[in-house]
């Protein structure tokens, strides 16, 4: 597994940073976390300015 940094592209904002498979699964995760299904389920104001999630460590 690696580690993830999701982050707000909009501001740069770092929202979550953690171990998965892979980009997507480190989106599902982070929304998991902050209390939402996946990251299908997030406001739009959190998603509205692009969210990323870059590999930090292998």
């Amino acid at each position: 597994m690696k580690v993830f940094q999701v982050r707000q592209s909009a501001t740069g904002a770092i929202l979550w940073t953690g171990a998965a498979l892979n980009e997507v699964a480190a989106l599902d995760a982070m929304a998991h976390e902050a209390g939402y299904y996946d990251f299908s389920d997030l406001p739009g104001h959190v998603t509205a300015g692009g969210l990323v999630a870059e590999a930090v460590k292998h």
